[in-house]
């Protein structure tokens, strides 16, 4: 068994590599791993497992069942320590609103909002440290301060978090209640394939962590509520299409630009129900790359702006709170960054085949 420690890269420690080698066949992968490498736990060894941090022969094993043949070598790789906090680091930031209660910014695509595993820094909440110092409120901990909702790293769009502690109970409560009762208000703009037959609708579905892909969710039974409400604004033809109206648009649209609501805030929730119905999101590999092949459909023009948007089309332009000190209703809105708004153009420009 060898432990091979590389060296440090941009001030933080390369994960150690241990290797060993299998003597016996039939055994499972933690348990030959606890007996191989009895300086880590089996809990901690079954973790990383399950990370995707260990591999026989090249190959990633995720199952911890996973039975070994004799001489299989058995690779693991052990992350460093996790920072204790966050630094501050100086990431502009589109700052919309800010008072001593709260700040709302508009999040650039390819920001992530909280430092995890694969981000520890460049994060939102590394900027928020160093834009609003001490003040941000402590209620989500050291790694999370002031977070009181997320988006994806790729969607851009309007974000709340909190400065006060005050403040982030009060927020916390308006978001659990996802507007169906209180004041919270969220609007979202999506471009997705094709586009639903009605002009508006509601998905009902489940969502829980994907069976097989654990960085994915999935509509499934017995998974937690998800409530999307939808509005088609825009249908788009493509290359060679004909104008129509009613279903008939529905069918012949290319793609559309949606509002969409929501009333519970799951991982990817609009993302996956939006695959679910058949209109998953113009550029998400994630939830839609079976339609890569849809973009024979657009003009030259539209798929050179879907090619250069590089990320799911979703964009959360309304924001509508109550103020957690003074109850005063606030709303903020975000015009469509500059690569949706390019998308748009080129998909109009194609020909609209219905406008609200």
């Amino acid at each position: 068994m060898t432990n091979d420690s590389r060296e440090e890269t941009d001030q933080r420690q390369e994960p150690a590599r241990i290797e060993t080698l299998v003597a016996d066949a039939g055994g499972r992968l933690d348990r030959v791993l606890a007996v191989g490498i009895p300086g880590l736990s089996r809990s901690r060894l079954k973790a990383l497992i399950l990370a995707g941090e260990v591999a026989i022969g090249g190959r990633t094993i995720s199952d911890p069942d996973h039975r070994v043949n004799a001489d299989d070598r058995l690779t693991v790789n052990i992350p460093p320590p996790e920072p204790a906090e966050p630094a501050a680091e100086a990431i502009p930031l589109n700052v919309v609103f800010e008072d001593d209660a709260l700040i709302v910014i508009d999040k650039p695509k390819g920001l992530v909002v909280h430092p995890a595993a694969g981000n520890w820094t460049g994060t939102l909440v590394n900027a928020l440290i160093a834009h609003c110092g001490t003040s941000l409120s402590g209620v989500g901990g050291v790694r999370r301060p002031g977070i009181v909702h997320r988006l994806d790293k790729d969607t851009t769009g309007l974000m709340v978090v909190a400065k006060t502690d005050r403040a982030h109970q009060a927020l916390s409560r308006q978001f659990a209640d996802h507007g169906r009762t209180g004041p919270l208000r969220r609007g979202y703009l999506a471009f997705v394939w094709g586009g639903p037959d009605q002009p508006r609708g509601t998905i009902d579905r489940p969502i829980d962590r994907h069976p097989q892909a654990r960085d994915k969710m999935a509509v499934r039974e017995g998974g937690r509520e998800a409530v999307t409400q939808w509005l088609v604004l825009e249908r788009y033809r493509g290359e060679g299409g004909k104008a129509g109206a009613g279903k008939g648009a529905a069918a012949q649209a290319v793609g559309s630009l949606l509002e969409c609501r929501l009333e519970t805030g799951r991982t990817h929730q609009i993302r996956v129900h939006m695959a679910h119905i058949g209109h998953p999101l113009m550029g998400d590999e994630t939830y839609g790359p079976g339609f890569k092949t849809k973009s024979s459909l657009l003009t030259a023009e539209s798929r050179q702006a879907l090619e250069k948007l590089g990320r799911q089309a979703l964009h959360a332009y309304l924001l509508g709170i109550e103020h957690p000190e003074t109850g005063e209703a606030l709303e903020f809105r975000s015009e469509l960054p500059a690569d949706m708004a390019g998308l748009r153009q080129s998909l109009t420009s194609g020909g609209t085949l219905y406008k609200i």
